[in-house]
C-alpha cells in the first residue's frame, strides 16, 4: 500500500514538473503510463522510449501545426536569429504571436547588418497554447506577446561574439558600478527576496572572460525600440542609464519581478 502511494506520488511529481517546464510534457507522460501498463515486461525502458518518441513527435511535428489555432507560432530561426540553446525549443518555450515573429526577424536582420556576424539570440518566449498559462519562473510570458533576448558580449580584445556567459543564458548579471543605482539592493531591502533568483538558474557559468558590449547592446535595444508594435522594453535601471536609453518604452519592471541585467525583455503593445 505504501509502495503504491509513493509510486503514484512520484508519477504526479513528474507530471507536474514536465507541465511546468514544457506545458505538454505532463500529459504526454500520462499517456505513456496508460499506454505501457504496469504488467508489461521492462516497462521502465519501454515507457522512456515511448515517452521520448511521443514527445519529440509532438514538439517538432504536431504542436507547430496546432499552435496557430491559438494565435501563436514557432519562432522562425534564420542565420540572424537563433535560440541560445536547444532547451528552449525542446521545452516548447519558443512560441510567439505572428506580429512578434515578424518583428524578431526584422530586428535580427537589421542588427546583424550593424554588427556583422552577431546574431539576435533569444531565451524564453512563450508556450504554444492557452493565454494566462504561466511560463515559470516568469510572471508575464503567458500570452505570446513577450520574449527575452540575450545581451551582447565581446571578447577581451573588443571583438564581438555570439558566446554568452551562462549555459541557460540567464543568471550572470552585469552588476552596477559604485556610482550607479543598485536596484537589486533596493528591492531586496524591501523584502523582495526573489529579485536576484536567476543566479540559481545559470545551469553553469562559461566564457568568464567575456564582457558586456555596451555598444552592441545599445544598438540592439535601439533597433528593438524602432518597432512601433513594441510597447515595452525591460532592462535594469543602471543599464538603461549606462546605455543612454531615453525612450519612454524602456521601463522598470518592478521589484515583484526579477532583475534584468542578464537579458532584455520586450513585448508587443
Amino acid at each position: 500500500m505504501l509502495y503504491m502511494f509513493w509510486k503514484t506520488f512520484l508519477h504526479l511529481v513528474i507530471i507536474i514538473l514536465l507541465t511546468i517546464v514544457t506545458q505538454v510534457g505532463g500529459i504526454i507522460y500520462l499517456i505513456t503510463i496508460l499506454f505501457i501498463g504496469k504488467k508489461k515486461s521492462k516497462k521502465q525502458i519501454k515507457r522512456l522510449s515511448v515517452f521520448t518518441a511521443l514527445y519529440l513527435t509532438a514538439t517538432f511535428l504536431i504542436i507547430p501545426n496546432i499552435a496557430p489555432f491559438f494565435g501563436r507560432e514557432k519562432i522562425k530561426e534564420t542565420q540572424h536569429l537563433k535560440a541560445h540553446s536547444l532547451f528552449y525549443k525542446l521545452a516548447n518555450r519558443n512560441y510567439v504571436k505572428p506580429a512578434l515573429n515578424k518583428s524578431l526577424n526584422e530586428i535580427s536582420i537589421a542588427f546583424e547588418k550593424q554588427q556583422n556576424g552577431i546574431q539576435l539570440v533569444y531565451l524564453d518566449a512563450n508556450f504554444p497554447f492557452i493565454d494566462k498559462f504561466p511560463l515559470l519562473p516568469h510572471l508575464s510570458h503567458n500570452d505570446g506577446k513577450k520574449i527575452d533576448v540575450s545581451l551582447i558580449y565581446e571578447k577581451q580584445n573588443g571583438e564581438g561574439t555570439n558566446m554568452k556567459k551562462s549555459i541557460s543564458g540567464y543568471g550572470v548579471f552585469e552588476t552596477p558600478k559604485k556610482t550607479e543605482t543598485n536596484q537589486n539592493n533596493i528591492c531586496k531591502s524591501k523584502g523582495y527576496w526573489q529579485y536576484d533568483f536567476p543566479k540559481y538558474l545559470t545551469l553553469g557559468t562559461v566564457n568568464s572572460t567575456l564582457k558586456l558590449s555596451e555598444k552592441g547592446t545599445s544598438k540592439l535595444a535601439r533597433e528593438i525600440l524602432k518597432h512601433k508594435n513594441i510597447g515595452k522594453v525591460f532592462i535594469e535601471p543602471h543599464l538603461k542609464n549606462r546605455l543612454r536609453l531615453t525612450n519612454n518604452k524602456v521601463r522598470f519592471h518592478g521589484c515583484q519581478a526579477v532583475r534584468h541585467d542578464d537579458h532584455i525583455h520586450f513585448q508587443l503593445n
